[in-house]
């Protein structure tokens, strides 16, 4: 695995768990971009819109690959054959956040444990993480537990292979619905990376507009 480094800890570790997509890569631009190609520039946020009206549904009985969700949802949209794989291979192209790859090495310096909690495939992720730069102990992928969040089935597996405590554990996430909620839910404290400017009533331990301020937000929430 790219840049993965695998080994269980004790339940005393600090452990920051990310979604990737929208918190560490910055899909909204990656898709949009392939959309706007395919269906035309000058509608591309209306494009961006419908594909994310989409795709919950295409994930909902977890049975998908990311790969198909992808290319499902541009046959849907209304992509000609020779074009609906067209969004699916360009993930591993889609760029990183600027302020992620400085804020992660700033947490690992500070001695957090760092795994990605996403609804994609496995190489998909070793290729999104080679983008960011900084390695992870841990990567749970949708594909290979037949679960996408807003399901629980993430954390819960994190929990079980890592022995990680709900005490000494964050989840850090730009999607309400995929990961703020779920926290919520689970009583696990969340920090919502809200890049969007959205307002929401959600239950979150912080918000940030973006990871520039995560290291010391981490250290007030779980200490050394």
């Amino acid at each position: 695995m790219a840049n993965i480094t695998g080994s269980r800890s004790g339940s005393s570790e600090r452990w920051a768990t990310f979604d990737c997509y929208g918190t560490l890569i910055d899909w909204n631009r990656g898709i949009r971009g392939v959309l706007g190609h395919v269906f035309g520039d000058a509608a591309g946020d209306d494009w961006l819109r419908r594909f994310h009206e989409l795709e919950p549904g295409l994930q909902a009985d977890g049975r998908r690959t990311y790969r198909d969700v992808l290319t499902e949802a541009m046959r849907q949209l209304g992509a000609r054959e020779p074009e609906v794989a067209s969004l699916a291979d360009s993930l591993p192209d889609w760029p990183a956040f600027p302020d992620v790859r400085p804020a992660l090495e700033e947490v690992r310096a500070r001695g957090w444990r760092l795994a990605i909690l996403s609804n994609t495939d496995r190489d998909y992720i070793e290729a999104s993480i080679q983008r960011i730069g900084v390695p992870f102990e841990l990567a749970i992928v949708a594909s290979e537990i037949g679960s996408y969040k807003p399901g629980t089935t993430h954390w819960t597996e994190f929990s079980r292979q890592t022995g990680a405590g709900q005490a000494h554990h964050v989840h850090v996430a730009a999607s309400l619905f995929h990961d703020i909620v779920p926290c919520a839910r689970l009583g696990l404290r969340a920090v919502w990376i809200n890049r969007l400017g959205e307002r929401s009533s959600a239950t979150r331990a912080h918000e940030l507009a973006d990871l520039t301020g995560l290291p010391d937000v981490l250290s007030t929430l779980v200490q050394a």
